[in-house]
């Protein structure tokens, strides 16, 4: 009875934490730039004598989807949105930090940046001059209109790195970073597309198919952790004799 009820704890346990990641998903459905979680965990071994047969699930770090999300027209010159693989490298205090979320803003000291954190060039933080235009090209190139002047100026291209999936977790802000703690290598081949916002890569049926699916089995567990002590129950009642 003791193993039943050690394997319906575990796989309770488990499943509370597979809804939580779907829940997270689900809230950030209308994120822009959001990728979404993908729950992981393996087989632990329980250690100690007569435990030969019982497995704990260990949870491990969420893996990532990098799948592409929906491309959004803004019209917006400062919105850009990746076209394929790829990520944008923004400037942290603690290393580099990579995004899909194009949503730039230019500071009060005309510095480019996305949530609160710079963007950065082949060369460093991308710094603006005083400009009447600014574009952005597919290849990431950014070229202003000196204040002033005629002709368009380039200053800088937004880093954009390639890196798989398997190597990036997220970080306590949700920001995706490498699992080295190494910058990424740099994409030769990723395409900007200006005036647009990729949306959540989420897909909001398949979550909710999969909430109420956890949810049915977490049932069933707890009937099992019950079933579990009703049979203990019963048999020392058996033994007692009574």
């Amino acid at each position: 009875m003791d193993r039943l009820g050690y394997t319906a704890m575990t796989a309770a346990n488990r499943t509370m934490t597979s809804l939580q990641v779907h829940a997270n998903n689900l809230a950030n459905v209308n994120t822009t730039g959001f990728r979404a979680d993908l729950e992981q965990s393996n087989a632990l071994a329980v250690n100690g004598y007569g435990y030969d047969t019982r497995h704990m699930a260990q949870v491990q770090n969420n893996g990532i989807s990098l799948s592409q999300g929906p491309l959004m027209p803004t019209g917006r010159e400062l919105d850009v949105a990746i076209k394929g693989k790829g990520l944008i490298a923004l400037e942290s205090g603690n290393g580099e930090v990579y995004t899909r979320n194009g949503n730039m803003q230019i500071t009060p000291d005309l510095q480019l940046t996305i949530n609160g954190r710079p963007v950065m060039g082949e060369g460093g933080p991308i710094q603006l001059p005083e400009y009447d235009r600014l574009h952005i090209g597919s290849d990431g190139m950014v070229s202003v209109q000196p204040r002033g002047e005629a002709m368009m100026t380039e200053v800088g291209r937004i880093k954009m790195v390639d890196v798989a999936a398997a190597d990036l977790i997220k970080d306590a802000t949700g920001m995706l970073i490498t699992k080295s703690g190494q910058p990424a290598p740099i994409a030769e081949d990723s395409v900007l597309v200006s005036g647009h916002l990729e949306g959540s890569n989420v897909t909001a049926i398949d979550q909710l198919v999969a909430t109420m699916s956890l949810n049915r089995l977490f049932e069933t567990q707890v009937k099992m952790m019950k079933a579990a002590e009703d049979l203990s129950q019963s048999g020392n009642r058996m033994i007692r004799g009574s």
